[in-house]
């Protein structure tokens, strides 16, 4: 990375969004303004027009950049291609149907771009307030959680929103696998991070539909959830030095 690198990339992964990308794009501009940033859409195999709709604002919108997945591989895996190609130290992130409202964007990054920011600061999660989602969907996502917070005591309740900004370095040192962005608050815990809880608002989706079901989501969340578990118990760290050996070291 350079110095003319941008401080923040914020990375949207989309799978067949044709009909919210643009406007979305056009809302992260403006509620960016002011912070050096590029804005990274990784398209995850869409069959619609997500791609064309992309390419036709990044022709006059400087710092828009599009990567794309041959075939679907998940939101996890976008997510992961779109932090490896990006310029700037801190990530923030979003979903691309438009529940995550661009403008709680620099609330997210704020707490890394001020002056002296924790160096332990890992991760800053958001938690949506009065989602607009339906009943099953909230009820669903509520147990699960609970179930989430009972065994991985990482102290956020709404793991699972799309708004998060993070530092790079701390993202690309945790174990990857699928579903990952579901656990980051306990993942980059498990690192030695610290993890900040923001209040964020949420909206209703205005076009296309969600990707998940509330069955699909708990086949996965179930495998995930004891694998997370089990990560957790097998990580020890070691804390800082108490003090710093130096000198010729002898051999036998």
């Amino acid at each position: 990375m350079t110095s003319s690198d941008p401080s923040v990339s914020v990375v949207l992964p989309a799978k067949d969004e044709a009909g919210n990308i643009a406007s979305l794009l056009t809302e992260i501009a403006a509620a960016m303004v002011g912070v050096s940033h590029e804005v990274i859409v990784v398209d995850d195999g869409s069959t619609d027009g997500t791609r064309e709709a992309v390419l036709q604002l990044a022709a006059t919108m400087p710092g828009l950049r599009l990567l794309t997945h041959a075939k679907s591989c998940g939101q996890s895996a976008a997510l992961r291609s779109g932090i490896e190609a990006a310029r700037g130290k801190i990530i923030v992130t979003l979903d691309a149907d438009g529940q995550n409202p661009p403008a709680e964007l620099p609330r997210l990054v704020a707490p890394f771009l001020l002056a002296g920011a924790d160096p332990l600061l890992g991760l800053v999660q958001g938690q949506r307030l009065k989602r607009q989602d339906t009943l099953a969907k909230k009820l669903a996502s509520r147990a699960a959680n609970t179930i989430r917070g009972a065994l991985l005591r990482d102290g956020v309740r709404d793991s699972g929103c799309g708004l998060k900004a993070f530092r790079r370095d701390a993202y690309l040192r945790l174990a990857y696998f699928d579903h990952i962005h579901r656990f980051m608050p306990a993942m980059i815990q498990r690192e030695g991070f610290r993890v900040m809880v923001i209040d964020v608002s949420h909206r209703e989706r205005i076009e296309g539909r969600s990707k998940y079901t509330n069955l699909n989501r708990a086949l996965v969340g179930v495998v995930d959830l004891i694998g997370v578990a089990w990560l957790l118990r097998r990580r020890r760290l070691p804390g800082a030095p108490t003090r710093e050996l130096t000198g010729r070291v002898d051999g036998p």
